[in-house]
């Protein structure tokens, strides 16, 4: 395995900007990916979960992909959420800082149309985009897909799980059939083996990220059983224990979300809170002042938290399991990023006990019972 991105092919512009950014190692993802599709104009299929450097490993080929004198967009990145569509955009932007000029767009839901379309009308080389906007963009004749040579499914199974397969078929088919398509996915559920069979080549190459917990190497995974009555008494102890640390406490639904931040709020924690229905320029500034650290903890549903990048969270608690596996894994991965330490810490009910030794296997993590005052 190549132990850096040099011995991958990685041109040294792209090198020098990756540096700046600390990204010296690749993971075990890049190391796989990277030189795969340097090499050869294939589609890919990478089963990785968020945290183990998804960003770059499609990343770097991509840039290497685009020719800066070209018009039109070249490349497409679909992915589930704003916040992720705007890390990826980011994260592109600063892997090309020594390159020649390489344009990347981003549009979403949430955000002014007419803004974006007016974005769009400057050079774009790279389209990062949620399947919704992109659907009402190109019902709207505003953005063409005729130039694009690659398409980045990120996150697929969860642009599937929010209800994105009739929007992803629409794009997937206004594409060049000339393409190369890479498909990332932390699962393979029927719906993706549907979308690999429909619109990859049969013999796509398939890679999977070392270990189904990857990485959970850097997380610390930890468990209590108590009765669900016992369940806030537990966290404002371990809130107690981890004073001036960070961290996401995950509920399953909204309702849950809004009562766990209430009560933490009536005693005085300083608790954030993010949730579907809320207004995108709340679910900004809630973010803004948790990455800012005047927040030290935030209370969120699964989907509103997904493309969230903010790092040196010490840790994740679940306050409730949830009913997928893949959620499960996407909340532990928002810690331990980087190379830093964190802790994943669950609460399990007698009713979520089956549930959460069904994860425990299908996650090879190994998980240790702790009891709690």
């Amino acid at each position: 395995m190549a132990d850096s991105f040099k011995q991958l092919g990685v041109s040294p512009d792209i090198r020098k900007g990756l540096a700046e950014l600390n990204i010296k190692e690749p993971t075990d993802i890049q190391a796989q990916v990277i030189p795969v599709l340097l090499q050869e104009k294939i589609d890919l299929i990478g089963q990785a979960q968020t945290g183990t450097g998804k960003t770059a490993a499609f990343g770097v080929p991509l840039l290497e992909r685009i020719s800066s004198t070209e018009e039109g967009i070249q490349a497409l990145v679909l992915a589930p959420t704003r916040e992720l569509c705007q890390q990826i955009a980011k994260q592109l932007f600063k892997f090309t800082k020594y390159t020649e000029k390489i344009f990347t767009e981003a549009v979403f839901g949430g955000a002014k149309i007419d803004v974006q379309i007016d974005r769009l009308k400057r050079p774009t080389h790279i389209l990062v985009a949620t399947p919704g906007r992109l659907v009402d963009l190109l019902q709207r004749k505003v953005v063409k897909l005729d130039t694009v040579k690659t398409v980045v499914l990120d996150e697929a199974d969860e642009m599937l799980s929010m209800g994105f397969k009739k929007q992803l078929d629409i794009i997937l088919e206004r594409l060049p059939e000339q393409r190369n398509t890479w498909l990332f996915s932390a699962t393979m559920p029927p719906g993706i083996k549907a979308i690999i069979k429909n619109y990859m080549d049969p013999n796509a190459a398939f890679i999977r990220s070392k270990g189904k917990g990857s990485a959970h190497t850097d997380i610390r995974q930890e468990h209590v059983l108590c009765d669900e009555s016992e369940k806030l008494n537990i966290l404002i102890h371990f809130l107690k224990v981890h004073k001036g640390e960070r961290g996401i406490v995950f509920c399953n639904t909204k309702n849950a979300t809004n009562t766990l931040a209430k009560q933490l709020q009536a005693r005085n924690y300083p608790v954030g809170l993010l949730e579907g229905d809320m207004k995108q320029k709340e679910r900004d500034k809630m973010i803004r002042a948790f990455k800012n650290e005047n927040i030290e903890i935030l209370v969120a549903t699964d989907v509103v938290a997904r493309g969230i990048d903010i790092h040196n969270l010490a840790f994740v608690v679940h306050y409730e399991i949830p009913m997928q596996t893949e959620y499960f894994i996407h909340r532990s991965g928002r810690t331990g990023r980087g190379g830093n330490k964190g802790l994943s810490m669950a609460f399990v009910s007698a009713k979520e006990k089956r549930k959460y030794l069904e994860i425990e296997k299908e996650t090879g993590i190994k998980s240790k019972k702790v009891p709690y005052a």
